[in-house]
């Protein structure tokens, strides 16, 4: 295993396979403020060099956090299928990416390529693709998963609706929830993120999401992305719930730091199959974001993009019927510009999608980076082109309880349009019953919620 190069008549040599997956990342304000980012795009490119002569066996013998200390690392190396890994163990790295943008990888290769792969190798691979490279290779794989709907399928754009409320006023909420179904948005999810995190407040909700998508027979699904314990204590009070969240990270030091670990998982995934109002089978919702273990001291010395790609190969393990990328909502401290937060979310999408699981992003900025609406409209286009099962929804892109901004009701009606997506086929048929949609196209009410009242 080589890791040196010569570049410009500069030599470049580099200690381990984590620092050359550091420094071979494009440049993230996270890697820069750790202290592990390449110091010039020189250095950068001759780390990619490197990284590309490496073989797919060098980066899964190599994990950025060791396998005794750390249970993600552990999930992620056993649930891979040896007989695959043992097809492409010899690979270079640059053969792999060629061969993932090739001709001859159907989505069927794909996907069964991707169940032998561990999270550094979809790491490392995201990082010798350009921005095109990663739009291009997402667009060939579609990930499904079903609720009490099916996500994912090809031609379909799917939202979830967000109507936070700042006190979580269950009426302020209503009428949130009533505009953004108003808008054709909700196929995904309902989903609210609370500002008190007890059992009683997230059953108020959940009763009433429950309430409005029974009385109107909505074919969706319901969620109140409170901490996974209060949910768990919320359903077993006998909280109505098709789904339960947790937000994740990409190692066992940073789930401790969230407050919840593997068998945390495993217990609301049962409870679920057992009191749960879904269908099923999925019915759990995970949420990562490039950055989140740098701000728990949890990286380990490793990149930002490692560690996200090590989120989604803990989420494969659980089958979850959601999971996307909040990226940009930490702040310019791990990704500093429009540009950055556009790459990272490409690459998480890209990501999560080789990894096999249900990719959604969350377009969003604060409003102490550089990036503004047009940036993230402009993020929300790329990856419904590059095949997202789904993006959020708020009022006017202005979430008044997180105070981020995000993609706005109106916005999915428009990228439908433009680039010719549907929703979920049974939400269309309700939309198209409701008088807000016809032809997959909104007409009529439209965006007048007082079609739910009385």
């Amino acid at each position: 295993m080589k890791l040196s190069t010569m570049l410009a008549g500069k030599h470049f040599s580099f200690k381990s396979v984590k620092e050359v997956l550091a420094k071979a990342n494009e440049q993230k304000s996270g890697d820069v403020l750790a202290g592990i980012a390449a110091e010039t795009d020189l250095e950068r490119i001759a780390a990619k060099e490197v990284l590309s002569c490496l073989l797919v066996r060098d980066l899964r013998e190599n994990p950025v956090v060791p396998y005794e200390d750390d249970e993600v690392t552990r999930i992620n190396q056993d649930s891979i299928d040896r007989e695959v890994y043992q097809e492409i163990a010899g690979w270079t790295m640059a053969e792999l990416r060629e061969y993932i943008l090739g001709y001859t990888a159907t989505e069927e290769k794909l996907r069964r390529l991707s169940t032998g792969l561990t999270s550094e190798v979809v790491a490392g691979v995201c990082k010798l693709m350009g921005n095109l490279d990663l739009v291009y290779a997402a667009n060939k794989i579609r990930v499904t998963a079903t609720c009490n709907t099916t996500v994912g399928r090809r031609g379909c754009l799917s939202t979830r609706l967000q109507p936070n409320h700042p006190t979580d006023d269950v009426e302020g909420i209503t009428a949130s929830l009533f505009e953004g179904l108003s808008y054709g948005c909700g196929d995904v999810l309902l989903g609210l993120n609370p500002v008190n995190d007890t059992a009683s407040s997230l059953g108020e909700v959940l009763r009433r999401f429950d309430e409005v998508k029974r009385r109107f027979e909505i074919p969706t699904q319901i969620c109140v992305l409170g901490h996974i314990t209060t949910q768990i204590e919320a359903v077993k009070k006998g909280a109505p719930a098709d789904m339960i969240f947790q937000s994740i990270a990409g190692s066992q030091k940073g789930n401790s730091a969230f407050g919840f670990s593997a068998d945390t998982v495993r217990e609301a995934q049962a409870l679920l199959r057992e009191r749960g109002t879904a269908k099923g089978p999925n019915v759990l919702y995970f949420e990562t974001g490039q950055g989140s273990e740098l701000s728990s001291d949890a990286h380990y010395g490793a990149d930002q993009v490692t560690m996200e790609a090590r989120c989604y190969g803990f989420a494969r393990e659980f089958n979850p019927f959601m999971v996307n990328t909040v990226v940009g909502f930490i702040g310019p401290e791990y990704l500093y510009d429009s540009r950055q937060v556009i790459r990272a979310g490409l690459e998480d999408h890209f990501m999560g999608k080789l990894t096999g699981v249900p990719m959604g992003c969350d377009c969003c900025y604060t409003n102490h980076m550089l990036a503004d609406q047009n940036d993230i409209e402009n993020l929300s286009l790329l990856l419904s082109t590059a095949g997202v099962n789904y993006i959020l929804g708020v009022p006017t892109s202005d979430d008044v309880m997180l105070n981020y901004q995000t993609n706005a009701y109106h916005d999915t009606a428009a990228i439908r349009e433009i680039l010719g997506l549907r929703p979920i086929r049974e939400f269309e048929l309700w939309l198209e019953k409701m008088g807000i949609m016809e032809n997959g196209l909104l007409v009529g009410r439209a965006g007048d919620p007082t079609i739910f009242a009385g």
